[in-house]
């Protein structure tokens, strides 16, 4: 996760974070990333039946149930365990997760526990009641996606009519006082309408966005080839995205704004500074390397519909043990398990381009996962840092 507000635009100085000591406790939410300590955010897939037919959904979700999901009971000693272990944020997720029906006593056990409570959602189901009983249970954040304007996300989710119903679902979270913000998914089929978004983001007063960089898992992992951005698309709408943040900025608008799932962006957003502000291209590199890079295993973890733990919510095929049998906590510190181990040493497994990148202290390899579903070897470099060799400082052998 790269704060293009925190860093491009200056939201954030390196003082910020360290008047908390850069614990995760006691760390306000929009400084969380730069924390030293590093327990993990979790990703909590409370169901996997969905509303919507996704192209892309990491889960492959469909409207129908699905057996063996974590019960009520099991969902509070999870919640337990995780605020005991100091989890200092729970991201409720699916699936859709509002279609569980206990999931608003669950968001108000984990706000009591004093964890940080968000959903992921397609928004397709917030009424103004559904909004006020967020609020009335404590959650910190509701997070909305939309995958491009009106055709192209209906083409996306595989419902006509989804982006009105999220774009409603976005009005009564903003009309309630619920936070929201809109999550944008990037792939060759959508990537044009980022310019639409961010209109539509001044234009409806959102006041937070995350374009993610796609991660083939599930669904996904069949758009390889056909939804896969070559590097100078990726690169060319990470400028667009740069530009209309700081011109947000410059009017006076302070949209947070911030790009995930490829931590490429990082030295990039460094690299130009370098030529346009270089005093603060070196406080941003001082908070991108708080910030560690790519998290997963380490800063972040999931657990999904069935109690299954996994290194983050894309890397489905792999588990390191499971809640019903052991808690969280126990699984997460056990680093005899192979590839956990691994994950938090990665940097002496990395092959090519990333064991020899010269930012490999703010990227930390990047996504895994990702270079597993394109190459089959989990330590291969990551295939979609456009850098150049030149700009990572490689030497081809």
């Amino acid at each position: 996760m790269i704060g293009i507000s925190k860093l491009y635009c200056g939201t954030v100085e390196v003082s910020d974070p360290l008047r908390y000591g850069r614990r995760s406790k006691d760390l306000p939410s929009h400084l969380l990333q730069f924390s030293a300590d590093k327990k993990p955010v979790v990703v909590w897939n409370v169901g996997r039946r969905c509303n919507l037919r996704c192209v892309h959904c990491y889960s492959q979700s469909r409207d129908e149930n699905y057996p063996d999901e974590l019960s009520h009971e099991d969902g509070l000693r999870l919640l337990a365990d995780l605020a005991d272990f100091g989890a200092p944020v729970v991201l409720f997720s699916g699936g859709e997760p509002l279609l569980r029906p206990d999931i608003f006593e669950l968001i108000a056990y984990a706000t009591r526990r004093k964890m940080r409570a968000v959903v992921s959602t397609n928004g397709t189901l917030i009424t103004p009641d559904i909004a006020a009983r967020l609020k009335d249970a404590g959650l910190s954040y509701v997070g909305i996606s939309l995958d491009g304007l009106e055709a192209t996300n209906d083409r996306f989710r595989g419902v006509k009519g989804a982006f009105r119903m999220a774009l409603d679902g976005v009005q009564n979270c903003l009309r309630t006082g619920v936070k929201v913000g809109l999550r944008f998914t990037m792939t060759r089929a959508n990537f044009r309408d980022v310019g639409g978004i961010l209109d539509l983001i001044e234009k409806e007063g959102i006041p937070r966005a995350c374009f993610y960089h796609l991660v083939y898992a599930g669904r996904g992992s069949k758009l390889i080839h056909e939804a896969r951005m070559s590097h100078e698309e990726t690169r060319g709408t990470v400028d667009l995205i740069l530009a209309r943040t700081k011109a947000f900025h410059d009017q006076g608008n302070p949209v947070e704004v911030l790009t995930v799932d490829n931590h490429t962006d990082g030295p990039y957003i460094y690299l130009r500074l370098l030529q346009e502000d270089p005093q603060r291209a070196e406080a941003v590199l001082k908070l991108l390397k708080m910030n560690g890079g790519n998290s997963t295993g380490i800063g972040i973890g999931c657990v999904s519909w069935d109690g299954s733990v996994h290194p983050d919510q894309f890397w489905r095929h792999y588990s390191f043990g499971n809640v019903r049998e052991r808690p969280f906590s126990a699984i997460w510190t056990d680093t005899s398990e192979p590839l956990l181990g691994k994950l938090r040493d990665r940097k002496k497994y990395l092959k090519g381009r990333c064991g020899g990148c010269k930012w490999l202290d703010i990227c930390n390899g990047n996504f895994r996962v990702r270079a597993e579903a394109v190459t089959g070897d989990v330590w291969a470099p990551e295939p979609d840092c456009y850098l150049s060799d030149n700009e990572i400082g490689y030497e081809q052998p």
